[in-house]
């Protein structure tokens, strides 16, 4: 939600901020501008609409400067008007600011702030008023770090903070409070600030993500960090091992496409140093033992969105070869209950990015009561990956697509690691069974790749329903979870009612919907559920719903059934769902893309949710 670059150094300036915000277009936005400094002059220009409509606009009002801003702005506090995009500035245009976020007392502050004010605000955003407050105490201490320290103080809420101010040319200040915030230098004497790495990759690897009450001063010298005291630190460069071609379409139409055709490449990364020889082994990243292990009584995984799908998908295998009392549950729910955990307690946050609100809260809250907190993050320097006791990272590389596809791969893989690793450590598996796991834990990335491979069936199938407005997707057991993350998908990039049901619901309501003008999508790998399965297809045909099969190859009780079926390869029945999201994902896509819709970039959703 928002991006936010910032640059000084020695390259156009606006090239640099308009590439980095193309970059964070993928957090979801609606309006976009910019800020840059020819001192001492302050030069805004701001618009609703995408980064080429801005692009076009600085064409027709050109601007230069040595330093700059840049914003991509997801609404919240205003609608979507010029107005209302960022940067701000303050009442008298002294300094511009550009803000993620929410201010929850920003009315309060806007009512103190009446007596004495030299104008009237422009527009309806918390974000204005922020500006006017610093302003105000910058002007009364003279030092834009003691005036950071007092504003830091003064706001609740979540924000992260770039600011410029006409006083102090060549410098631009970042304050974080919740919303990520990474700084870096380059080689070439280049500084940088922005919501995430991508923007500032192509100039360097090095970077620092800013804790809660960092303040950093940026100029062609360096950085220099203090805390929300006022004091200074020392901050340690974090190395991030993405090559700037993994935020690059590599000849692909969209985003989604490529990271739905990598996600081999991130099953054999996610499982590198990892598993060898038929072994599991994740002792280097979690320093455990088996008396630690044998104090957890309960397992607790807690996710948002598609991550939460994974978990669904890794309780079910969990539950058959340990004896946790597992509890999976949604970030936003599982922290306002009064569940039981403490010190008997592992608690996994799954998280792409790591700064998602409500499952930082979730983490913080257990870590309160004494749980040992596991982060899977595909962010090794983000907020969540520094504030628990451990960490397994993802490795899928920068995702770009809102809709998460190669992630939620990865994140199955890691879960499905850690649970071989813990039922090992409980001593609940055999050196036959784990091998027989590794084995075709190996082998997954093959047959993902041949499933990849036979895409055009599942884009000749996508246009011959690309009238209907209405999906169930049915999975029994481990293909529930995979039915659910199949729906999300498509709801969430062509915007086309889709239901996910266990598929011994049916009968329970969502039978009643079935007429042809609704597709049903089943999975129904050959596993020990397929002749319940299979039932569920017969109900949907006898109702004349057309159905779409997710089958396992050399099974021919469908023909004849269903009216299209996708192939997969056999594996064993708790792996099927790292075989049978790929057609989902892919059906998605292609549906999508019949309908013109944007990818990529989907209305109203936001890759990382960092608000409440």
């Amino acid at each position: 939600m928002c991006g936010i670059v910032g640059y000084i150094g020695g390259r156009n300036v606006k090239d640099v901020l308009i590439n980095g915000m193309r970059s964070l277009e993928y957090r979801g936005y609606d309006s976009a501008g910019v800020a840059l400094m020819d001192a001492p002059e302050l030069h805004i220009v701001k618009g609703v609409g995408k980064v080429a409509d801005l692009e076009r606009i600085l064409e027709d009002h050109p601007v230069s400067g040595s330093q700059g801003i840049g914003h991509t702005r997801w609404a919240t506090h205003g609608g979507v008007t010029e107005v209302n995009a960022h940067p701000h500035s303050d009442l008298s245009s002294s300094l511009v600011l550009v803000h993620n976020g929410i201010v929850e007392n920003y009315r309060e502050i806007r009512r103190e702030l009446a007596e004495g004010a030299c104008g009237d605000y422009k527009s309806e955003t918390d974000t204005e008023v922020v500006a006017e407050l610093l302003s105000r105490l910058y002007s009364a201490r003279g030092c834009m770090v003691e005036a950071l320290v007092e504003l830091y103080a003064r706001l609740s809420g979540s924000f992260a903070l770039v600011i410029m101010a006409r006083e102090a040319p060549g410098k631009i200040y970042c304050l974080r409070k919740g919303s990520p915030l990474v700084v870096g230098t380059s080689p070439k004497g280049e500084t940088l600030c922005a919501s995430d790495v991508p923007a500032i990759l192509p100039y360097t690897q090095d970077v620092v993500y800013l804790d809660d009450g960092d303040i950093a001063e940026l100029s062609s010298e360096g950085i220099l960090f203090w805390n929300a005291s006022g004091e200074m630190l020392e901050k340690i460069p974090t190395h991030i091992d993405w090559d700037v071609t993994m935020v690059d379409k590599g000849g692909y139409p969209h985003f989604m496409l490529k990271e739905i055709n990598e996600q081999g490449a991130v099953l054999r990364n996610s499982m590198a140093k990892r598993l060898a020889e038929g072994t599991v082994d994740l002792s280097a990243e979690l320093p455990w033992t088996k008396k630690d292990v044998a104090s957890w009584k309960r397992l607790h995984i807690v996710a948002c969105g598609t991550s939460y799908y994974a978990a669904l998908v890794a309780e079910r295998f969990l539950e058959t070869i340990t004896d946790f009392d597992i509890r999976v549950d949604v970030a936003s729910e599982y922290r306002y209950r009064n569940i039981p955990l403490g010190p008997d307690t592992l608690a996994v946050f799954v998280s792409q990015s790591g700064e998602t609100a409500d499952t930082l809260a979730a983490e913080r809250i257990a870590r309160e009561k004494g749980a040992r907190c596991l982060a899977v993050t595909n962010v090794i320097g983000s907020t969540i990956a520094r504030e628990v006791h451990d960490v397994l990272q993802l490795k899928a590389g920068p995702e770009i697509g809102v809709a998460a596809t190669k992630t939620f791969m990865g994140q199955m893989a890691v879960l499905y690691l850690l649970a071989i690793h813990l039922a090992k450590m409980q001593g609940k598996l055999t050196p036959e069974q784990e091998k027989k796991y590794c084995d075709e834990l190996t082998a997954l990335p093959y047959k993902l790749e041949s499933v990849l491979l036979r895409q055009e069936s599942l884009q000749e199938t996508a246009m011959l329903y690309n009238e209907a407005r209405d999906f169930l997707f049915l999975g029994r057991g481990i293909s529930y979870p995979v039915a659910l993350e199949g729906a999300l998908k498509l709801k969430e990039i062509s915007y086309v009612h889709a239901e996910a049901y266990a598929a011994g619901e049916m009968k329970h309501g969502p039978i009643a919907l079935l007429d042809p003008r609704v597709p049903v999508v089943v999975i129904s790998p050959k596993d020990g559920l397929h002749e319940k399965t299979f039932s569920n297809i017969l109900e949907a045909k006898a109702r004349k719903s057309p159905v779409i099969a997710i089958a396992t190859e050399g099974d021919d009780s469908l023909d004849g059934t269903a009216d299209h079926i996708f192939f997969v390869p056999e594996t064993l029945d708790q792996f099927t769902p790292f075989l049978t999201v790929a057609p989902l994902q892919l059906f998605s896509y292609f549906f999508a893309r019949f309908l013109g819709c944007h990818i990529d970039q989907p209305r109203n959703l936001a890759k990382s949710v960092t608000v409440e």
